[in-house]
């Protein structure tokens, strides 16, 4: 099941590329048709899916490359299901959603299935190999997204978004390889290297293995001050990639913290929590006050990813860090930073569908140039209004229930440092309500008054993302029940066995 749901968007892309002939509708149909069946089969693997089962379930193994111990192998656990389902429901309404397609549909739709499933693997990845090959695999299918249907700079954003994560993917493959290499036997098992935790001795190699992991991390997230590609990138590509980037692609540097870093190795990331959290809040507040400045409304909504991030690596650092009597502060955090994820994608994921709404009735991305749109698009306005207080953490909406349970781990463990990141919060508000004033309540500008509302297809997309965001805001119960087992045995894993570091 899960390996279908890998394989078959895979196949579709394959059958857009080799087969020309495809007309935009068509191609468009099939691009959605095909990018649904994932989605379908990740809600059967939940249904599946036991919490209160092993940590990792739906497990398929088999030998790959047996000389080094790698394999293809795949299951889920609570975080990974999660964000593996959030993927696929974001590619769905990534492809179904209108876009300028250059006259190329059928490569459009071909790189959206190839990145699904390239996304997918990614999140249900249990061997390091295939971790990595995935990570990198990602970075070109959002190179062609933006370069052959990004806007006038996209050449070079597309170039320096490469450049710029490929190198960090190398440092972070560095490190993999340090500790794979302090296993024995030699293995990419995932579940193996969890267990034996082969760095968990203090010392320079563990501290420079995980430095060598987090910088290929701090540049997916991304962190500051390693986060100068994502403004460029989100600026210039189409609004629909956008929506994955933020909502699928940044996921995978935070997924891989949980999973690697806390996952494999506790101890050193406890002793440098302190550290991460710091940068962590850095990136929060920073964010905030660079989106406040920006007239450029896909470049604000841009830096607000960088202040979302940062509450979601805020919540592993507090998860991560050896203060002892703060076992219940540790899970809430970490449950906070699963969910913070979700939220963020289908905000922000949200944001940028309804920016390419704009872009494609009045062909400008500054604010100065819309005003009183709420006259002319109430659909466009009400769907902007509900994402943009969820993205402020509005209670009730699914990113307060993140925060919230971030900021009370963060008060019980380090309560000056949430102290602090509360000011991202209150800078989001204030940089949203200054974006809807001025473009939907404002004096109607001349660009506004030609504009039209959202289509059917439109309308259907947003509503799908915005009701699941108020679903998670007042009932977050059946999302939680399937993240905080997982939690929780991230924080009670077994002591390491007796795998011998080389």
């Amino acid at each position: 099941m899960l390996t279908a749901a890998i394989l078959v968007p895979l196949f579709g892309a394959l059958a857009l590329a080799l087969w020309p002939g495809w007309r935009t509708a068509t191609a468009r149909i099939f691009g959605v048709a095909v990018a649904a069946i994932p989605l379908v089969l990740l809600a059967v693997a939940w249904t599946r899916f036991d919490p209160a089962g092993p940590r990792f379930q739906l497990v398929t193994d088999v030998p790959w490359i047996p000389a080094i111990g790698a394999g293809y192998r795949i299951g889920v656990d609570g975080i990974a299901l999660v964000l593996a389902a959030l993927s696929a429901l974001l590619y769905v309404a990534a492809i179904a959603y209108p876009v300028h397609y250059r006259d190329k549909a059928r490569q459009y739709v071909a790189w959206m299935l190839f990145l699904e499933g390239v996304s997918i693997a990614f999140f249900l990845a249990l061997d390091l190999l295939l971790f990595y090959v995935c990570f990198d695999l990602s970075l070109l299918g959002m190179y062609f997204l933006i370069l052959l249907w990004g806007h006038e700079d996209r050449q070079r954003a597309a170039l320096k978004f490469l450049l710029y994560t490929f190198a960090g993917s190398l440092v972070m493959l560095l490190g993999i390889l340090s500790l794979v290499l302090a296993m024995d036997p030699l293995t990419f098992d995932m579940r193996a290297l969890i267990d034996a935790r082969p760095l968990a001795v203090d010392g320079v190699r563990a501290s420079v293995t995980f430095a060598a992991i987090m910088i290929g991390l701090f540049v997916k997230t991304p962190v500051v001050p390693l986060h100068t590609w994502l403004p460029t990138a989100h600026v210039e590509a189409p609004s629909p990639a956008s929506t994955i980037l933020a909502g699928v692609l940044l996921k995978m540097g935070t997924f891989g913290m949980i999973r690697i870093a806390f996952g494999m190795m506790p101890a050193t990331f406890g002793r440098y929590a302190y550290v991460v959290a710091v940068l962590a809040v850095v990136g929060i507040v920073y964010g905030a006050f660079v989106a406040l400045g920006q007239r450029h409304i896909k470049r604000r909504i841009a830096y607000t990813s960088v202040t979302h991030m940062g509450y979601t690596v805020l919540g592993i650092a507090m998860a991560a860090s050896l203060g002892d009597g703060h076992d219940d502060a540790r899970r809430l955090a970490l449950d906070g930073a699963t969910l913070e994820m979700v939220a963020h994608g289908l905000i922000t994921g949200a944001l940028f569908l309804i920016v390419g709404s704009l872009w494609r009735r009045g062909e400008s991305f500054e604010m100065d140039d819309y005003g009183g749109l709420a006259k002319r698009a109430p659909r466009l306005t009400a769907a902007m209004v509900v994402a943009s207080f969820a993205s402020l953490g509005l209670p009730g909406l699914a990113g307060f229930v993140a925060e919230f349970q971030i900021f009370a781990g963060a008060v019980a463990i380090e309560p000056w440092l949430a102290g602090i990141a509360l000011i991202g919060v209150v800078v989001t508000a204030a940089l949203f309500i200054q974006l809807l004033h001025k473009v939907f309540f404002g004096e109607t500008s001349e660009r506004s008054a030609k504009m039209g509302d959202l289509s059917s297809v439109e309308t259907a997309t947003l509503a799908a993302l915005l009701g699941l965001t108020i679903w998670i805001g007042l009932a977050p119960a059946p999302l939680m029940n399937v993240i905080d087992p997982a939690s929780r045995a991230f924080l009670h894993s077994p002591e390491p066995g007796r795998t011998t570091p080389r």
